[in-house]
């Protein structure tokens, strides 16, 4: 499964100064599919002013409308995807004239592949998942911006390296819409650990890593996630600054 490599707008961090401006101044224990229940979000945390590259939404995003934090079980069945637990959280802001503020009542979808690299709800040359709807859904982002998630770590596919697809969409204060696409990453020494072992083990060795990736050397070390071990798995965070009129 390959996409088409896409001309990929940059991002970069808002200095101190842009920012005044701007205001006008591993083991098996870890697959268990048992729930696994999100730190609430801190509504008190500053809001991020990092802009970000956005990134090709690719050819597996589908619009299932499933509102839910845990995104691991397919919700016809319950069946729970295995594989090492990841509470991602998101942290979204809004820079505009007016300045860096937290941004409430986006919509952030959130889809991956499974340990095997598959994707739910798509038809592919090998097989199909249309019907399945694992590893796929949305979230609000709270008052203070954050919209957290549940899932596993994701595994990999022939063509790409690791990542996680994101999809965060809101009205600008005209009125008008506006969305932004991208995708996430992994340290590749941190998705060697998580690979070793089940249920990843048994779909072999991944043929790219990051700096193999087309869309990856578009910005994508500015889109690497830093994942922390935490009970259950791993745990992190993604701060995003939309450039919002």
């Amino acid at each position: 499964m390959r996409l088409n490599r896409d001309d990929i707008p940059l991002g970069r961090m808002v200095t101190r100064r842009e920012a005044l401006a701007l205001m006008g101044l591993s083991a098996a224990a870890l697959l268990a599919a048992r729930p696994v229940r999100a730190a609430p979000a801190d509504a008190n945390r500053a809001p991020s002013c990092v802009v970000r590259p956005s990134q090709t939404q690719g050819p597996f995003f589908v619009e299932e409308r499933l509102k839910r934090s845990d995104i691991r079980a397919d919700p016809s069945t319950g069946e729970i995807k295995p594989g090492v637990p990841l509470h991602l959280t998101f942290n979204v802001s809004r820079i505009s004239s007016a300045g860096c503020t937290a941004l409430a009542d986006a919509q952030v979808d959130v889809w991956h592949c499974d340990a095997g690299g598959r994707y739910s709800d798509v038809r592919d040359f090998v097989s199909s998942t249309v019907g399945q709807k694992f590893l796929r859904g949305y979230q609000m982002t709270d008052a203070g911006g954050n919209a957290e998630f549940i899932t596993v770590y994701p595994g990999w596919y022939d063509g790409r390296a690791v990542h996680i697809h994101c999809k965060i969409r809101t009205v600008s204060s005209s009125g008008q819409r506006y969305e932004f696409a991208s995708q996430l990453y992994f340290d590749d020494t941190l998705t060697d650990r998580v690979h070793a072992v089940a249920p990843y083990a048994t779909h072999g060795r991944r043929t790219i890593r990051n700096a193999g990736d087309a869309l990856f050397r578009h910005g994508g070390d500015q889109l690497l996630l830093s994942p922390t071990q935490d009970a259950q798995g791993y745990a992190a965070t993604f701060d995003i600054g939309l450039q919002i009129s």
